[in-house]
């Protein structure tokens, strides 16, 4: 038999885009009260030897857009105090819809806020402290989903790495006015052609930007090819590569004023790009004690570190849990094939090396700190920041050295 050859093809949005609007404002708030939990603790540390009780604050906060106006919905506890108003407005700002003309603007929009309490009954699954011998458990059941492949550099699928770089290069164009006539919403969708599941060379792209009046259309098209997907893309296209750029031709109603928004609603353009599997669990707005979140991280850790240790070239995680349970339900590896020892092994190395209990997980990844704002665009994974710990090797060389 030959070759088989087929395309793969992801999207990604950009940070104008009214869904990420709402996952943007979510996390914004998230950080505002894990901010006021940090400067807390450090205060109450200082003046006492031992922390016994729980200061972090639940937060699980969406958000929905349409036209010039804001809901934010959902639960809090916390000792701290945010003016979630304040900081929707500034995140919407930062994205850039400060203008009337875009039918949506964090000066004048209008904001209705309506959240209540965590219930008590979760409350007392996720308390922090061990009581009656019990852990700190899952803030709810679930399954979570980890990826990662070997072919990329960031361990990261093609076609969704692609997708996220063309969107913030976008971004970085639109914002240092190089290409001013940019506004902030569009989509890019990347084609790449795999041949044996390797990719080979990019199909096609289509890419939508938002833009405003009066602006030529073969001028848009020649700067997003130029500018934009020649450097993006590199070696990856070649004379047979299609273009859509702005398919319909024209694209000046956008962001809320053009479609609703909604917190949650890219978790795809959120992870793998359709790569792997996915629990069906959005992360923006969610505090690390969601399973949802710290297990989605947890995931992609593990299987980034057994990937880049060489015990297989993909790999795939799935975790489970109960409420208030701290020891996951289930747990299995799917390498596709490429593993260089069985499966179950793997699966026994999982649990031998890697924290898979809510409070481990919080505390390796050290995810308490206010660093979920700026996950909320271009993807969770696959990023080289220092604040994403889920991204660090640090198992790679052990896990080499002890099977491989």
């Amino acid at each position: 038999m030959g070759k088989r050859r087929y395309i793969f093809t992801s999207e990604s949005v950009s940070e104008g885009h009214p869904d990420k609007i709402c996952d943007q404002i979510s996390d914004a708030i998230l950080d505002a009260f894990l901010e006021q939990d940090e400067n807390s603790r450090v205060a109450i540390e200082c003046a006492v030897a031992f922390l016994e009780q729980d200061e972090n604050s639940r937060v699980a906060i969406e958000c929905a857009v349409k036209d010039n106006f804001l809901l934010i919905c959902g639960e809090i506890t916390s000792k701290g105090k945010v003016d979630m108003e304040s900081v929707a407005r500034k995140a919407i700002l930062s994205v850039g819809y400060n203008d009337d003309r875009y039918g949506f603007n964090g000066n004048t929009c209008q904001i209705d806020t309506r959240v209540s309490e965590q219930s008590p009954e979760i409350a007392q699954g996720v308390d922090e402290r061990t009581i009656d011998g019990k852990e700190q458990g899952a803030g709810d059941q679930g399954i979570m989903f980890g990826y990662a492949t070997n072919e990329t550099p960031e361990f990261m699928p093609l076609p969704i790495i692609l997708a996220h770089k063309l969107m913030k290069k976008r971004t970085e164009l639109r914002k240092s006015g190089e290409l001013f006539y940019i506004r902030p919403d569009g989509k890019a969708q990347v084609s790449v052609e795999y041949e044996d599941g390797k990719p080979v060379r990019v199909d096609s792209i289509v890419f939508s930007t938002q833009h405003d009046e009066n602006v030529e259309y073969e001028k848009i098209k020649k700067d997003v090819i130029e500018k934009i997907i020649e450097p993006v893309c590199g070696n990856w296209i070649d004379g047979n590569t299609k273009y859509y750029i702005n398919p319909t031709g024209k694209f000046v109603i956008g962001g809320p004023a053009g479609d609703s928004g909604v917190t949650g609603r890219k978790i795809i353009v959120d992870t793998y790009g359709g790569h792997g599997r996915h629990g069906g669990g959005a992360f923006s707005g969610k505090d690390p004690s969601k399973v949802d979140r710290s297990g989605a991280y947890i995931t992609r850790y593990i299987a980034k570190n057994i990937v880049a240790s060489g015990l297989a070239d993909k790999c795939e995680i799935q975790i489970s849990y109960a409420i208030g349970v701290a020891e996951p339900v289930s747990i299995l590896v799917n390498c596709f094939g490429t593993n260089k020892i069985e499966e179950e092994e793997i699966e026994k190395i999982v649990r031998e090396s890697f924290p898979l209990k809510p409070a481990e997980i919080i505390k390796h990844l050290d995810l308490k700190r206010p660093i979920y704002h700026k996950t909320s665009t271009y993807g969770h994974f696959g990023r080289n920041d220092p604040d994403f710990k889920w991204e660090n090797l640090d198992k790679a060389d052990d896990l080499r050295k002890k099977y491989c």
